[in-house]
C-alpha cells in the first residue's frame, strides 16, 4: 500500500461540498488551490467555490496534448466566473529530449514509457504548481476507478510535503455530478456528449462503448489497476 497520502479521520459522508471545502481550508491554514483538469467534477467545485466565495484559487496543467474542447471549457470558466487560471507547462527541454529519443507515441509501448511521459507532462509541472501551497483540491470520486475506492474527503498528501489534499466530491456518484451540472448549466466539455466521460490528453483518451466503465477510455491499452498518471498515488 502506498504511503504517499494518509487519510485523516473521516467525518460523516453527509457533509456538503461547502463544508468539506471549508474544513480543508481550515486544515491547510494557508494558500489552497483547485487542480483543474476541466472535468465536469471540477466545474461543480468551481461553481461551489464561486457561490460561497471561498478563498480557493485555480491552477491547470497544460500538457501540450489537450483537446481543443478542453481549452474551450477553460474559456467558458473564465468568462462565466470572471476568474483567472494559473497555467503550468512541461519543461521544454524535457519534452524535446523525450521526443527525440523515443518519438511522439512512446507512451503506448510500455507502462514504464507511459509513466515517463506523464511524469514529464504532468507530475513535474504539478510539483511546481503546488510549491508554496498549503493545500490543494481535486475532483476525484471513489466510484471513478479501482484505484480510488477508499478515497477520503480530506487527506494528508505526504507525496507533496504533507500538505492537505481535499476531495470534496469523493462520495458523489456520476448521476449526482451530472444532475448538478445540468441544473446549474455548467459549461461542460463538448466531448462528454460524444461518449467521453473521462477526458485527459487527446492521444490517451477515447470514447467508450455503452456499458463500459467511465474510465475505460483512459489509457485503454492498460489494465484498470494501472490507470493513474502519477498525480494521485
Amino acid at each position: 500500500m502506498s504511503t504517499a497520502a494518509v487519510a485523516t479521520p473521516q467525518l460523516p459522508d453527509q457533509r456538503s461540498v461547502k463544508e468539506i471545502l471549508e474544513q480543508g481550508i481550515e486544515a491547510a491554514n494557508g494558500p489552497i488551490q483547485l487542480a483543474c483538469s476541466f472535468s465536469v467534477e471540477d466545474l461543480v467545485i468551481i461553481d461551489q467555490i464561486h457561490q460561497h466565495k471561498l478563498p480557493i484559487g485555480i491552477f491547470a496543467l497544460d500538457t501540450g496534448r489537450l483537446n481543443e474542447e478542453t481549452y474551450l471549457v477553460a474559456e467558458g470558466i473564465t468568462g462565466r466566473y470572471g476568474i483567472g487560471i494559473d497555467w503550468f507547462f512541461p519543461r521544454h527541454d524535457d519534452v524535446e529530449a523525450l521526443l527525440k529519443a523515443k518519438g511522439p507515441y512512446s507512451f503506448r509501448e510500455s507502462l514504464e514509457n507511459r509513466h515517463e511521459c506523464c511524469r514529464i507532462r504532468k507530475v513535474e509541472p504539478l510539483g511546481r504548481a503546488l510549491a508554496g501551497l498549503k493545500g490543494w483540491v481535486t475532483g476525484m470520486r471513489r466510484e471513478q476507478s479501482t484505484t480510488r475506492t477508499e478515497l477520503p474527503a480530506i487527506e494528508t498528501d505526504l507525496l507533496h510535503g504533507g500538505i492537505v489534499k481535499v476531495n470534496p466530491l469523493a462520495n458523489w456518484t456520476e448521476t449526482e455530478v451530472w444532475e448538478y451540472a445540468k441544473k446549474n448549466r455548467l459549461p461542460v466539455n463538448k466531448l462528454h456528449a460524444q461518449g467521453y466521460p473521462s477526458i485527459g490528453c487527446a492521444p490517451c483518451t477515447r470514447a467508450i462503448a455503452e456499458g463500459e466503465h467511465p474510465r475505460a477510455g483512459r489509457w485503454w491499452w492498460e489494465n484498470p489497476e494501472h490507470k493513474e498518471c502519477g498525480l494521485h498515488r
